[in-house]
């Protein structure tokens, strides 16, 4: 019997695929566990029609987040800390930071994982910080240490 999955069963597929499996199979575990649907016309047609709308839509978040791209490179982030002796801070500038800051004087809300900060900032100036916007689009966000 041919059925259309609705969740990812190990060993035997995963979600949206439609697959020949035993007919006992499928009406005493899959059917009755609402695992599967059978692969009539009507939900092979349904389960097109979800992916084609699935992927409209993954086409618009790409473009986006690339015009979020281009806000993000234009921008610069302004944060101000103590400091000591040669520039070094007493603390640091963290991803949470700078996402608060955007949030608040760009009214851009960012995710703080996002922000790829391999390590604190700890200095007074420029930092060019990398963010992760999409696994397609990355931007580079310039943040302006002074010091308070």
């Amino acid at each position: 019997m041919k059925v259309i999955f609705l969740k990812d069963v190990k060993g035997k597929g995963k979600k949206g695929e439609v697959k020949n499996v035993a007919d006992g199979y499928a009406q005493n575990f899959l059917l009755k566990q609402g695992l599967a649907v059978e692969a009539s016309n009507a939900n092979v047609s349904s389960l097109n029609a979800q992916k084609k709308k699935q992927e409209k839509e993954a086409i618009e978040e790409l473009e986006q987040m690339q015009e979020l791209k281009k806000v993000l490179e234009e921008l610069t982030v302004q944060l101000s800390a103590k400091s000591g002796e040669g520039g070094r801070l007493f603390g640091s500038i963290t991803s949470k930071q700078i996402a608060d800051e955007l949030k608040k004087s760009h009214s851009i809300k960012l995710d703080k994982r996002k922000i790829d900060l391999p390590d604190a900032i700890r200095a007074l100036g420029f930092t060019n910080v990398p963010v992760k916007l999409h696994p397609e689009v990355s931007a580079t966000v310039k943040v302006h240490v002074t010091e308070q």
